[in-house]
C-alpha cells in the first residue's frame, strides 16, 4: 500500500512539460541582440515582452531584420549551429554598382581572414521596398549604390560585411529577410509575432 501512494503523490508534483515557443521579430538598427546591457543601450527587453526566450543566433547592433527567439535548446542549436548549416538571406545595400564579376566571386566564396567562406548566392536587386532606416545611411552624390541578395550557410562573425568588403563592395545597410523557413512577411522594425511549430 505504502509504494502505490508513494507513486500517486510523485505523479501529482510532476512538472508539466515547457512547450516550445518560437518568436519573430523584426530587429531595429541600433539594438543589441541580448535582454540587458550595463551600459544603458537599447536591447530586446525593449520590444519583447515574453520572458524565457532566447536568441538564436547573433544580428549584429547595426544589422536590421529577421531574429529568431526561442526557449527551445534543441530548436536554438538547429537555427544557429554552423554544423547544421540553416540557410539565411540578406539584403545589403553596397557602396559602388556591383559587377556580375563581383558577384561571381561571392558565389564561388571568399577568402577572409579567418579562412574561406562557402559558396553563396548572390543576385543584383532592385531597391527593395523597406522601412526608413533611423539614422539613414551616409548618402553621397558623386558614389553609387547598389543592392544585393546573398544567402549564406554558415555563420562567421559580421560575415556579409567582411564578404561584400572582400570584393570591393563595402556594406551601407543589411537587412536580414530570412532564416531557414522564417521570413518577415511584412513585420515593420520592432514588431514580433509568435509562431506556431508543429
Amino acid at each position: 500500500m505504502r509504494k502505490k501512494y508513494g507513486n500517486q503523490r510523485a505523479a501529482t508534483t510532476r512538472t508539466p512539460a515547457k512547450s516550445s515557443r518560437l518568436v519573430v521579430l523584426n530587429k531595429p538598427y541600433g539594438v543589441l541582440t541580448q535582454f540587458s546591457d550595463d551600459q544603458g543601450r537599447t536591447t530586446l527587453a525593449d520590444y519583447v515582452p515574453i520572458k524565457d526566450v532566447y536568441p538564436a543566433g547573433r544580428l549584429d547592433r547595426d544589422s536590421e531584420g529577421l531574429l529568431l527567439l526561442t526557449n527551445d535548446g534543441r530548436l536554438q542549436a538547429q537555427i544557429a549551429e554552423p554544423r547544421y548549416k540553416t540557410s539565411k538571406t540578406y539584403w545589403a545595400q553596397v557602396e559602388g554598382a556591383a559587377t556580375e564579376q563581383q558577384l561571381q566571386q561571392l558565389r564561388q566564396g571568399v577568402l577572409l581572414k579567418d579562412g574561406m567562406t562557402l559558396p553563396a548566392e548572390a543576385e543584383l536587386l532592385g531597391e527593395p521596398e523597406l522601412w526608413l532606416r533611423d539614422p539613414p545611411i551616409r548618402y553621397r552624390a558623386s558614389i553609387p549604390t547598389s543592392w544585393i541578395s546573398l544567402t549564406i550557410s554558415e555563420g562567421k562573425n559580421r560575415q556579409v560585411r567582411r564578404m561584400t568588403a572582400a570584393v570591393g563592395l563595402p556594406t551601407l545597410r543589411l537587412v536580414r529577410v530570412r532564416v531557414g523557413q522564417w521570413q518577415l512577411d511584412g513585420l515593420q522594425p520592432g514588431e514580433w509575432r509568435e509562431v506556431a511549430l508543429s
